[in-house]
């Protein structure tokens, strides 16, 4: 059997076995619910209720404002309390809708579509925007927006990431498990809208059940493959998969589409197929709450809003004290230090962790062993990537190639210096990216 892989890339110990063989399970929020109008790249939502209103499940609170911008939607029915600053898990105060949680989860009532095979092209798209459709991945780039690429005719790849290659998450996994024909006919969906395109399901090896569940499914369609992938970390990076599975290579000044290439997350295409066959817009995703710190890890169907300290409670509260919690997974989540923070479209999982192996980790003076070369998949050299960024020197870091980094850690997890690599490389990045915007 051929695997797809890239050069470069790592392999840490993934952590699955905790919540890998625990069924989705859905969770019914108890406090107030927090909507930060900035879940996804582009404008913030705009509100378009205001405090003392009454809402209900799948009422739109919250209007695109503009072209890349996406709506949001309650997911409970309640008291718009507020509309104010909220804590997100990245750290930053972010303005948000507080709706007070009356627990009667009364409904909008949802109106079908037409039926798929009746709909243009243009009203696919329109009902994707209109359900407020994102990256759920992490990225949560508005889909409506990469769905309609400058040139649809010049796309050859629709590509599923299916690898979940980042440690401890199994959100995707269950999802493929328990309802693959969503994941399917959503990508039959968005094969209407480009002729020539061939759908490849992208899925590491180390899930062979949900590779025989795909093939099983797609075996009589022909424009749909299911290609497996080698298990290694960062195997679901964009760039990487599209180099993994169609031999195209990418750099940070293109786009997947100038290759021919779509790339989209399971949970987005499930989102895709709920919206135009469903008439739903998101109200909800998978989260993984998972560590060793957690009494009893799973997979939760969360609404988004609900607080990360529910998800907590719900799966049994800690085992012991955690040193580390982290939205998302270990290599490329954010660290939290407040857990009452809301759910968004772009969360996957919650780890709690007993040791923080960064922090007590001692850096010490690079030794020039070149791992860091060695497993970079965007072949660069992170070690003097990352001495230019501390020293401030911008015009080497670019010359060195340093906006090639796709940031996923790897050169951090290898040192054995235990420097900080990717954390001043990013920095540097951020920074060269604003001075671009202020050109």
């Amino acid at each position: 059997m051929v695997k797809f892989t890239f050069t470069g890339g790592v392999h840490p110990y993934d952590g699955k076995e905790l919540s890998k063989e625990k069924p989705i399970r859905e969770y019914l929020p108890k406090g107030d619910m927090v909507y930060p109008l900035s879940q996804h790249i582009g404008a913030p939502a705009k509100p378009i209720v205001k405090k003392g209103d009454y809402v209900l499940v799948g009422q739109k609170i919250a209007e695109a404002d503009g072209y890349v911008s996406a709506p949001i939607y309650a997911t409970v029915s309640g008291t718009v309390k507020a509309i104010e600053p909220c804590r997100v898990v990245t750290g930053d105060g972010v303005m948000s809708i507080v709706v007070e949680n009356d627990g009667e989860y009364k409904e909008v009532i949802f109106h079908q579509p037409k039926a798929v095979e009746l709909l243009l092209k243009e009203d696919i798209l329109k009902l994707i925007q209109e359900a407020g459709v994102v990256g759920m991945g992490g990225a949560g780039f508005p889909t409506h927006v990469k769905l309609a690429p400058k040139d649809p005719e010049e796309i050859d790849f629709v590509v599923i990431n299916c690898a979940e290659c980042e440690p401890y998450l199994t959100s995707d996994y269950r999802r493929m498990m328990e309802e693959p024909e969503k994941l399917v006919e959503g990508l039959r969906i968005i094969l209407r809208l480009f002729d020539k395109a061939r759908g490849i399901l992208a899925v590491e090896d180390n899930k062979k059940d949900c590779i025989q569940k795909l093939r099983n499914l797609t075996r009589t369609d022909e424009r749909i493959s299911v290609a497996t992938l080698h298990t290694k970390y960062p195997q679901g990076s964009e760039r990487h998969l599209i180099y993994a599975v169609t031999g195209r290579a990418i750099n940070s000044s293109k786009l997947p589409a100038d290759v021919g290439c779509i790339v989209n997350n399971v949970d987005t295409v499930v989102s895709v197929y709920n919206a135009v066959k469903e008439g739903k817009p998101v109200m909800q995703r998978i989260v993984t709450v998972t560590g060793d710190c957690i009494k009893e890890p799973r997979n939760f169907m969360v609404k988004i809003g609900t607080s990360y300290a529910e998800l907590i409670e719900e799966a049994g509260g800690f085992v012991k004290e955690p040193e580390k919690i982290v939205s998302g997974g270990p290599m490329m989540g954010f660290a939290l230090f407040d857990t009452n923070v809301p759910v968004t479209k772009t969360s996957s999982a919650l780890l709690c962790l007993s040791k923080d192996e960064v922090s007590c980790a001692k850096q010490t003076a690079c030794i020039n062993c070149g791992r860091c070369v060695e497993v970079c998949p965007g072949r660069v050299v992170p070690s003097r990537l990352a001495v230019l960024a501390d020293r401030g020197e911008k015009e080497a870091f670019e010359s060195m190639n340093g906006m090639e980094c796709c940031e996923c850690g790897c050169c951090s997890y290898i040192c054995p210096a235990k420097r900080h690599l990717t954390q001043s490389i990013k920095s540097m990045r951020r920074m060269i990216l604003a001075d671009r915007k202020k050109k």
